[in-house]
Order: structure tokens, then C-alpha cells, then sequence
């Protein structure tokens, strides 16, 4: 897999610039604990099977961020996730996010480009039996304001790839999460939860791939249980984003975004799942 090279051009430096001070959604966070989340993007099978059993061996829950339309094909990162692995998935209490349908990078696509990919991607997630995402991740994080603009309509929160922790006033359009990929990956995800720690903040780490010779977006088995149990240990409780979103409140009061799908479109078991999203 080729690295994503986002626009060098000056429009693109200008673009994501922009994009980090309008269509601004300020978090207000106050917690008695720190939190923390535990994320898969594109899921990788190897995150539905490996990183499955991490989490469920310490008794915790995470968010999958799936691109429908990618399920169950070969990837970068190994095959993807079949249909049967994403209900086995929510079926254990996981979370399932958005990600667009396709992998649509939205800092170049249109408006109705990214309207399209997201409804789409909405629907096949209801087929297969999941509630509706209150929470989204940018593909390559790459982000633009017309983007921040039509998802912050849709989500609670919209999370990039750029450093951070969620405390009051971080915007939740363009949410800061810290990635465990790469050689020093997790070295870097145990500096920023050491942060979240002393500053009772909400922190989300994100990997792709987990398997013993992962890819260098994926991580190990053990990088991640030794992350998890440092999050414990140091008193933090690991929730998924739908959680950690209405632990801040950023649930309220948030209707039906357009384009969902609603209990009474869907038949049978999907439809009732979907309504309690």
C-alpha cells in the first residue's frame, strides 16, 4: 500500500488550514475519569479476529470504522472484514462507525460526493443489522470545509488522524486521535495516554491491521493488549466513541440525521437494530 500523499499544492495547504478553523463544534468536557477508545479503520478480518479477542479478554468494547462497500474484498492490509464477522461483532457489543463506502477522501470530494458515500454506506451498515453511526472517521484524516460542514449535520463527532486528547473546547468536527501503527507506534499512544491520564481527558487511539507481522498501519497483539492494560491500570475506563460522545453530551438533543434510514424503511431484525441507534 502506497502512503496517501495529501494536496501539496498551496490550494491544499490552504484548504486543510481552513478547514481546522470553521464549521468549529466545541467539545464541553468534564469528567470524573479519564477515558479511553480503542478504534479499527477499514477493519482489516485480522482487527475483526485478533484485536476482537484483546479487547474481549480484558472485557472491553471498541468502534470499527467500515467501509461497506470494502467488506469482505482483499486490502492493503490483508482481507477485510466479511458480513458475518461485522454482525459477530455487534452481536459482542462493539461499536460500528462510519467511514465513508468506498475510502472516499473527502478533502477533494465534493459535497454530494461525500453525501452519497455517507447515506450509501449508512444503508449497507443497516442490512447488516447495525443501529445508526453516531460517530465518523476522515479517511486518510484529510478533511475540507464543505466536509466539516455536511458531517458535522450527521455525526457527534468527526474524528481526524492529527495528535490529541478530547478536553473542553477541542472541536468534535475534527476530533484529535493518536494512531498505534508503525515501529514507534506504540511508544507514541503510551506518551499520549500517560497525558490523558493526569489530565483526566478522553483519548482515542486507532490502528488498522493487528497480527503478528503487521502491516506499518496495523499493530501487534501484544502492543496493543500492553496499551489497553496501561489504560486500566491507570484507572482509565475504555469505552466506545458512541459512549465517550454521550459521556460529554454530545448525544443530545441530536436528531435523525437526513438520509438514515428509519426503523420503518428496514424489515425484520435490521430495522428494529437500526432504530435503536
Amino acid at each position: 500500500m502506497r502512503p496517501h500523499i495529501a494536496d501539496p499544492s498551496l490550494k491544499g495547504k490552504l484548504r486543510r488550514r481552513l478547514s481546522r478553523l470553521i464549521h468549529r463544534r466545541r467539545a464541553n468536557v468534564r469528567l470524573d475519569r479519564p477515558l479511553v477508545s480503542i478504534c479499527f479503520d477499514d477493519a482489516p478480518a485480522s482487527a475483526a479476529e485478533a484485536g476482537d479477542a484483546v479487547l474481549k479478554s480484558r472485557g472491553v468494547r471498541g468502534t470499527y470504522y467500515i467501509c461497506a462497500g470494502m467488506t469482505g474484498h482483499d486490502g492493503p492490509m490483508g482481507p477485510n472484514a466479511s458480513v458475518a464477522q461485522i454482525r459477530r461483532l455487534l452481536t459482542e457489543g462493539h461499536e460500528i462507525g462510519c467511514h465513508t463506502l468506498s475510502h472516499l477522501d473527502c478533502g477533494d470530494a465534493s459535497t454530494e460526493w461525500i453525501d452519497e458515500e455517507v447515506t450509501k454506506n449508512g444503508w449497507k451498515l443497516a442490512e447488516m443489522g447495525a443501529p445508526a453511526p453516531v460517530s465518523f472517521a476522515y479517511p486518510y484524516g484529510d478533511v475540507s470545509p464543505r466536509a466539516k460542514r455536511i458531517l458535522g449535520e450527521r455525526f457527534a463527532l468527526s474524528r481526524g488522524l492529527h495528535h490529541g486528547l478530547i478536553t473542553n473546547g477541542v472541536d468534535l468536527n475534527q476530533a484529535p486521535a493518536v494512531g498505534i501503527e508503525g515501529p514507534g507506534g506504540e511508544a507514541t499512544a503510551a506518551r499520549w495516554l500517560d497525558r490523558a491520564l493526569r489530565r483526566r481527558a478522553w483519548l482515542i487511539l486507532y490502528t488498522h491491521d493487528v497480527s503478528d507481522a503487521p502491516t506499518d498501519w496495523g499493530c501487534t497483539p501484544a502492543s496493543l493488549g500492553r496499551l489497553v492494560d496501561r489504560a486500566l491500570e491507570g484507572g482509565a475506563e475504555i469505552v466506545p466513541v458512541r459512549e465517550g460522545c454521550r459521556r460529554i453530551g454530545a448525544l443530545g438533543g441530536n436528531p435523525q440525521p437526513r438520509g438514515w434510514p428509519t426503523a420503518g424503511s428496514l424489515s425484520g431484525t435490521a430495522g428494529a437494530r437500526y432504530a435503536r441507534g
